[in-house]
């Protein structure tokens, strides 16, 4: 099983530097951030997705392309929230299956593979969201910067990725890996700042109300040495 496959990158190769740019950056952010923005990340992917299937099947349905994919488009990010679960569901499933297929080639029984792996992706749905999120930003940069090494010239992407298959295997397991931990990091991170920022609230609170109780306090004293 190749995870940079050479058709996909064959197709990508004539993008421009910009373009190349842009992926990079994206699948950094992915790869970096990929849990924290989640739900920006699935409305994007989802809209896109469903833009291009609208654009790629709305001539052979009858309707122009253009409104087929826009309306598709905006259908699928409005529900992509709404259907987070179901695609974790899916992805989860579809991983398993893919995985005992590479391990263990004979075996037939698939579905109980893919409801496993499916149940799983719903019961472990952030540690899911964040390697899926982690490993799509690697094949991301990983398909971008090999399209912008062939680009400057510096060497043949096609040629280098069809002799190289197992180093890149590994190498995309292992910046996916590395992804999963820095998102893990990072999510600790914004719970501790969270907690952080709840007990100073908690305590400027109580100090505001310790102080409104003592001004009470002298008020009615101030009152009674009065009376």
């Amino acid at each position: 099983m190749q995870l940079i496959a050479p058709d996909i990158l064959a197709q990508l190769v004539g993008l421009s530097k910009q373009a190349c740019g842009i992926g990079l950056a994206l699948g950094a952010a992915l790869w970096l951030f990929g849990w924290w923005g989640h739900r920006f990340w699935i409305v994007l992917f989802t809209t896109v997705i469903a833009g291009l299937v609208g654009l790629a099947s709305g001539k052979a349905a009858g309707i122009t392309p253009l409104v087929a994919g826009v309306l598709l488009a905006v259908s699928a990010g409005m529900m992509a929230l709404a259907l987070a679960r179901v695609i974790a569901f899916f992805a989860g499933g579809f991983a398993v299956c893919l995985l005992a297929q590479a391990l263990m080639p004979t075996w037939e029984d698939r579905l109980l593979w893919f409801l496993g792996g499916g149940l799983a992706g719903l019961m472990l749905f952030r540690v899911w969201m964040m390697l899926l999120t982690s490993c799509a930003g690697t094949l991301l940069m990983a398909y971008s910067g090999l399209c912008l090494l062939d680009k400057v010239g510096k060497l043949n992407a096609l040629d280098w990725t069809e002799t190289r298959t197992l180093l890149l295997n590994w190498c995309v397991v292992g910046v996916t890996l590395l992804g999963l931990l820095f998102q893990f990091l990072i999510e600790r991170w914004k719970k501790a700042l969270k907690k952080q920022r709840d007990e100073q609230a908690e305590l400027q609170r109580a100090e505001l109300e310790l102080e409104d109780r003592m001004r009470r306090s002298w008020w009615k004293w101030g009152q009674r040495r009065a009376a």
